[in-house]
């Protein structure tokens, strides 16, 4: 910890302090945080607060001994009928399922409820795994709201030339293979 530096925990939507081990948005300043990006006022507007607290767009907890624990993107929030769902928490209780071997959780568009989740799964190599099979394992073990709606088993997630896993692409593919044009607003030809 450096002493000039500080860290607080927001409530993205009303900018209040959350409690300990509540989630919210990471904000931070001090001598360590950019003022501003150049040549770009927008973008610094959008960033950098009034009181110069710079919104990360990281979702955190910070637990009683005063650790913090990233647990997702505000990008990546997904809403489901007025329910907070963090992919990150949904896809660490699937990696525990034995034939999991990697997992992306994606929020699609619901007419109903405005997102729904969906996961992407990548067996373990030799297992067979189906959405059915996974949402009844997840049954009392999770929140029903947090169980996806829908699943795609796939041998890979489209990534960057980096590895970065690009979860706008399996949004729109989704958007796409469901039919959910509709409930995005979207137009096809």
């Amino acid at each position: 910890m450096h002493p000039p530096v500080e860290i607080k925990i927001v409530d993205p939507t009303r900018g209040a302090v959350v409690d300990r081990c509540q989630t919210g948005e990471v904000c931070t300043r001090g001598y360590s945080v950019m003022r501003g990006y150049w040549n770009n006022e927008e973008a610094t507007r959008q960033a950098v607060d009034v009181a110069r607290w710079m919104h990360t767009g990281d979702l955190a907890t910070i637990d009683e001994e005063g650790y913090v624990n990233i647990v997702g993107r505000i990008k990546d929030m997904i809403i489901r009928g007025g329910e907070n769902i963090y992919p990150r928490e949904v896809e660490e209780f699937l990696y525990t399922h034995p034939d999991v071997a990697d997992v992306q959780v994606i929020g699609v568009p619901s007419e109903k409820y405005g997102e729904e989740v969906m996961a992407w799964v990548k067996p373990r190599e030799g297992s067979e795994v189906s959405g059915e099979e996974l949402a009844a394992w997840c049954k009392g073990k999770i929140a029903s709201f947090k169980i996806p709606r829908h699943w795609k088993v796939v041998d890979s997630f489209p990534m960057t030339v980096t590895g970065k896993v690009q979860k706008f692409k399996m949004r729109e593919a989704a958007v796409e293979e469901l039919g959910l044009e509709k409930a995005t607003g979207i137009r096809t030809a």
